[in-house]
C-alpha cells in the first residue's frame, strides 16, 4: 500500500520504538551501540510503561547488579543510560499508522499528527496502549484531571485535603498508607471486605484505621457532589444498600490499567492470544522489518520478565541493523574495550588505549 500522509514533513530516522517502558527505553541503548537513531512513542504521558503507572514505588529486586530499585528509579537509570544517544521521545501519543513504502521503509502517524519516516518500527508496547480503568460515576469526566486523578503525580498536592481514594489492589492502599498523615482525611472505598494488596501493606492501613487517622468503607461511588463547580463529596453506595456521603476535595482511583492492543492489532502481523510471534533469532514479526520485544511478543517458552525482554532488545538490534544494511557484517563488539562504543557512549578511553 503506498502511504498517504499529510504534512508535515516527517522525521526521519532509524528506528521507531512503540512503548517507553523499561525494554523500549533499552532498547534505545541497544540501538544506540550499533550507530542507530530511535524515536519513541508511548501512549502514557512520561517514561517507564508498567513500572512508573503500576508501583512507581514498590521495590524491583530482578535487575541483574542491582539489588533493589523501584520502578521510578529503575526508569531514571534507563533515561540516564539512554542519554548519549539522544532519542526522541513522543508521549501521550498513539500510534495509528503503520504504512510500508514502495522503497521498503515506513511512515509511522501518531495520534497527535507526529509524522516519523524510520527504517524498521520495534514494537515494546507491553501488553498494549494501557489506559486507566475509570471510574462510572456520573460527572467524574469533568473533573478529571483536577479533583479526580488515576496516578499521583505530586504527593504534596494532598496535603491538608479530604481525600478519597479508591481500589482495593496494591497501588490504592500503598498510597492510602503513604498520604494518610499528610491529608485532613483519608477514606479508601472498596467494593468488598478483602483487597489484593501486600498483606503487610493491608495490615498496616487497619493499624491506621484502628488509630483513626484513615477510614475503610465498603461501597462503590455513586457520584460525586460538587457545590460552584468544586467538588465537596462522594456518595458511596454499601453493601447494605445505603447511600452514605463522604467529605472529598480530591479523589484518586486506582483500578488498574485496561491493556488494549489498538491499532497494533489492525497491522495485519500475525497474533498469537493477543501478543505478537516472532521468532527467538531476530525477535522479528510476521512482517519484515518489524520486531517486537517484551511482553507484547509471544513464542515457546516465553518468559514476562525485565530482564527477557532487554535479552529480547539486545537481538533485536542486532537484527534492525542487519536488516538497513544488506549485505553488510555486523561485527560483535564489547563496550569494556571497543573505541567506537565509547565514542557513541561519550566516555573517554583514551586512558585505555593508552594502556593498551
Amino acid at each position: 500500500m503506498i502511504a498517504r500522509f499529510p504534512q508535515p514533513q516527517p522525521v526521519t530516522t532509524d528506528a521507531v520504538i512503540v512503548g517507553a517502558g523499561p525494554v523500549g527505553l533499552f532498547q534505545v541503548f541497544e540501538l544506540g551501540l550499533l550507530g542507530l537513531k530511535a524515536e519513541v512513542i508511548d501512549s502514557l504521558r512520561g517514561p517507564g510503561g508498567q513500572c512508573t503507572e503500576l508501583y512507581p514505588d514498590k521495590p524491583i529486586y530482578d535487575i541483574p547488579a542491582v539489588p533493589v530499585c523501584t520502578g521510578e528509579e529503575l526508569t531514571q537509570r534507563l533515561l540516564e543510560q539512554i542519554a548519549p544517544f539522544s532519542p526522541g521521545l513522543h508521549y501521550g501519543q498513539e500510534v495509528t499508522k503503520v504504512e510500508r513504502q514502495p522503497c521498503g521503509r515506513f511512515l509511522v502517524g501518531t495520534s497527535t499528527g507526529t509524522l516519523i519516516d524510520a527504517g524498521v518500527v520495534i514494537i515494546a508496547a507491553g501488553v498494549g496502549a494501557f489506559q486507566p480503568r475509570r471510574l462510572d460515576a456520573e460527572g467524574a469526566a469533568d473533573l478529571e484531571g483536577h479533583t479526580l486523578h488515576y496516578r499521583v503525580s505530586d504527593p504534596g498536592a494532598f496535603a491538608g485535603r479530604d481525600l478519597v481514594i479508591c481500589g482495593g489492589g496494591d497501588s490504592a492502599l500503598d498510597w492510602a498508607v503513604a498520604l494518610a498523615d499528610k491529608a485532613k482525611s483519608l477514606v479508601l472505598v472498596h467494593r468488598r471486605p478483602e483487597f489484593r494488596a501486600a498483606h503487610a501493606t493491608v495490615e498496616k492501613l487497619r493499624h491506621l484505621q484502628a488509630e483513626g487517622r484513615a477510614d475503610i468503607m465498603i461501597g462503590n461511588v455513586q457520584a460525586l457532589d460538587r457545590a460552584d463547580g468544586k467538588l465537596v463529596g462522594v456518595r458511596v453506595l454499601s453493601g447494605d444498600g445505603l447511600t452514605r456521603r463522604v467529605a472529598a476535595d480530591q479523589v484518586l482511583v486506582f483500578f488498574g490499567l485496561h491493556p488494549k492492543l489498538g491499532p497494533i492489532a489492525e497491522w495485519g502481523l500475525e497474533l498469537e492470544r493477543k501478543a505478537l510471534k516472532v521468532d527467538t533469532a531476530r525477535f522479528e514479526t510476521s512482517m519484515p522489518g518489524i520486531y517486537a520485544v517484551g511482553d507484547i511478543n509471544t513464542y515457546p517458552g516465553k518468559k514476562k520478565l525485565i530482564l527477557s525482554g532487554f535479552h529480547e532488545a539486545a537481538l533485536a538490534a542486532f537484527a534492525a541493523k542487519e536488516h538497513l544494511s544488506p549485505g553488510e557484517k555486523v561485527r560483535l563488539q564489547y563496550t569494556t574495550t571497543s573505541p567506537i562504543m565509547h565514542r557513541r557512549l561519550r566516555v573517554d578511553s583514551s586512558s585505555d588505549t593508552a594502556a593498551a
